[in-house]
């Protein structure tokens, strides 16, 4: 896949670590980090365009869970529900930035100091329904 923006992204941080990319470029990795474009299509399908808010978490978690379907296809909406829940939580709770973990794993890392693994959640969340969208997104916010 060519997408110009991440080429040139990747060859300014080569040398760089997870980590020390997301120092040099936060912008740029919560932009990679918030297209999440699974998810988003099979939202559009259902009606729901998301927008970036708490309330279209509150919406994802009415959605019915057609992905269920197609084992192959539940990691990778999973994957996308918990970027895209990251990427909520890291645009409207004051203080919370994205954190990389040295391989790679992202983690949103809240003003208190405490980690959220979004990915994690958006796995659980794919899988079997639970924990909420809207619930982990209201812990992190009362945080």
């Amino acid at each position: 896949m060519n997408i110009p923006f991440l080429d040139n992204w990747r060859r300014k941080h080569e040398a760089a670590g997870p980590a020390e990319a997301v120092d040099a470029d936060p912008e740029g990795v919560a932009q990679l980090l918030a297209e999440c474009e699974l998810l988003r299509v099979r939202a559009g399908r259902a009606g729901l365009v998301l927008d970036d808010s708490p309330t279209s978490l509150a919406a994802l978690d009415q959605l019915p869970p057609h992905w269920r379907d197609d084992p192959e296809e539940v990691p990778w909406v999973g994957n996308d529900a918990g970027l895209y829940l990251g990427t909520v939580i890291v645009r409207t709770v004051p203080g919370a930035a994205w954190h990389v973990l040295p391989g790679g794993h992202p983690m949103v890392r809240l003003a208190s100091g405490r980690e959220v693994d979004v990915v994690e959640a958006g796995l659980d969340w794919a899988v079997c329904g639970s924990p909420e969208l809207s619930r982990v997104y209201a812990e992190a916010a009362e945080a």
